[in-house]
């Protein structure tokens, strides 16, 4: 790209109707609300993909996108570009305490041997593997129980970081000592600031590209446990009903549905009854 045009891509702003275009296919494909209050992250967000795709303007990109059958190939990394990634190992901790102390111990007791669990919105990987360690203590002290762990994300890019199990190590503060010693290998460098899941745990986790705005989620059997946290405030009511309908049709009777902290599901009519905060039980 000349010197000219990428001055063009820096100083140039995505106009009302191609924001309205990218924000209701953002709407229809993954369920998240682009609001006009979102325009300058969109933009910020959106230069990168212009580059890759060598085109100078947002008007030439968004007539590659809509005009020029480009969301054919474009569609995934436009997604990743638009969706945020925020996690942490032990995030809303207390889910992690009633897992342990309560979830498991009753789908144990009720004769469940392989504890099927998902993290539906897994990110780079902190909740599935913080979810395996819970569980690898758990089966560990017992002889009589294993589980599988489902980690499904829209992002391709979160998907690869996840898989590779690779954190700074500032990020595995709120892991237990114990569980640091037993899960997360420290490189032998002292200037590496990198540290990585143990070959191990990884192998636990299972990954996979799912949209939550698809007609039916491919998981095979029920699961016990599921983990939808922090990504049904992305979306709109009619939205988080149908998302919720849907993963209760994944989850067992008995099984346990985690939600966000500041989510809700007041309103929605569900098979499900509150056990603990934002914790919920199909019934």
């Amino acid at each position: 790209m000349s010197m000219a045009a990428a001055e063009t891509q820096i100083g140039d702003r995505i106009s009302k109707r191609n924001f309205d275009k990218l924000a209701r296919f953002i709407y229809d494909y993954s369920g998240i609300k682009m609001p006009p209050t979102k325009l300058t992250m969109l933009e910020g967000r959106l230069r990168r993909r212009l580059r890759a795709t060598n085109h100078a303007t947002f008007d030439d990109y968004c007539d590659f996108l809509f005009h020029d059958d480009g969301l054919e190939h474009e569609t995934v990394y436009l997604i990743d570009a638009v969706t945020t990634n925020k996690t942490d190992f032990f995030r809303e901790a207390r889910h992690f305490d009633y897992m342990q102390q309560t979830a498991l111990p009753t789908l144990a007791g009720n004769g469940v041997r392989i504890i099927r669990t998902w993290s539906s919105a897994c990110s780079t990987g902190a909740e599935p593997y913080t979810m395996a360690m819970v569980l690898e203590e758990f089966a560990g002290a017992r002889n009589d129980v294993d589980y599988t762990i489902l980690a499904t994300d829209l992002s391709t890019d979160v998907l690869n970081a996840a898989r590779l199990g690779i954190y700074n190590e500032d990020m595995i503060q709120p892991v237990p000592r114990d569980m640091q010693r037993k899960y997360v290998m420290v490189p032998k460098s002292p200037t590496r600031r990198e540290v990585r899941i143990s070959p191990f745990l990884r192998s636990k986790v299972g990954f996979a590209r799912m949209n939550l705005m698809d007609e039916s989620y491919p998981v095979g059997e029920a699961m016990h446990i599921i983990f939808c946290r922090n990504v049904l405030i992305y979306f709109d009511k009619p939205t988080q009903a149908g998302v919720l309908k849907r993963l209760c049709d994944r989850l067992t009777v008995g099984g346990y549905m985690f939600i966000g902290h500041s989510e809700s599901i007041a309103g929605i009519d569900l098979p499900l009854k509150q056990v603990s905060n934002t914790v919920f039980q199909r019934t």
